[in-house]
C-alpha cells in the first residue's frame, strides 16, 4: 500500500546538513529510456541529453549545493551531491529576519532582497525527478508520464575514502554495465 512505504533513509540522520551523498535512481520499470553502452562508453541519446542537461542545471535552483561525479546509465542514474550550504532553514541577508508567512513556512522579509531557502536531500532529488520528467515528456510528447520509480537509494559519504570509492564506481560504472544490478536486455 502506498502510505505504509517504509523509508530507506536513517531514522534520526538530519539530510539537510552540509555533508556528500550518493544517490541512485531507477527508471519506472527499469526501462532503458536514456541511451545505450557501446565499448564501455554510455551514449546519450535526447532523453539522456535532457536528463544530464536538468542534472547540471540543479545549483541554479540550489545554491546551497555543489554537485561531483555523475553518470548516466541506459536505466538508472548515480550522482554525488554535496550539501554545502544552511540546511533547510532561510538564509539570513543582511539582518533580514525569518517571518512566518500564512502563519506556517519560514520566509525572509526584506523587499529589496530575494527569498533564499536551502533543500534537504530529498527536496534537490525530488527536483531533479521533477524537472527531467517534465523535460522527457515534452521530448517524447507524453505528458504525465512516470519517468523514475518512486524512491530513491541513498548513501551518507562519512569520509575520504568513501568518496574516492563512489567516485571510481561512477567513473567506471559504464564499462562494468554487463555485471551492472540493473543491466537488462532487450
Amino acid at each position: 500500500m502506498p502510505g505504509n512505504r517504509k523509508s530507506r533513509r536513517l531514522k534520526d540522520y538530519d539530510y539537510t546538513k552540509p555533508g556528500a551523498y550518493f544517490i541512485t535512481i531507477c527508471t519506472k520499470d527499469r526501462g532503458c529510456l536514456f541511451g545505450h553502452i557501446h565499448d564501455g562508453e554510455m551514449i546519450l541519446n535526447d532523453v539522456g541529453n535532457a536528463v544530464e542537461w536538468t542534472w547540471t542545471d540543479l545549483p541554479r535552483h540550489n545554491k546551497n549545493i555543489a554537485l561531483d561525479k555523475f553518470v548516466i546509465m541506459p536505466n538508472h542514474f548515480h550522482g554525488i551531491i554535496h550539501i554545502v550550504g544552511a540546511g533547510s532553514k532561510p538564509a539570513l541577508i543582511n539582518g533580514s529576519k525569518p517571518a512566518l508567512i500564512n502563519g506556517s513556512k519560514p520566509a525572509l522579509i526584506n523587499a529589496s532582497k530575494p527569498i533564499l531557502i536551502s533543500h534537504g536531500l530529498s527536496e534537490i532529488v525530488r527536483q531533479f525527478k521533477t524537472f527531467s520528467a517534465q523535460r522527457v515528456n515534452q521530448i517524447k510528447h507524453s505528458p504525465g508520464i512516470s519517468l523514475w520509480q518512486r524512491d530513491f537509494y541513498e548513501h551518507i559519504i562519512r569520509h575520504e575514502v568513501d568518496l574516492k570509492r563512489i567516485r571510481e564506481y561512477i567513473i567506471t560504472n559504464p564499462v562494468s554495465w554487463g555485471l551492472d544490478d540493473y543491466y537488462r536486455v532487450f
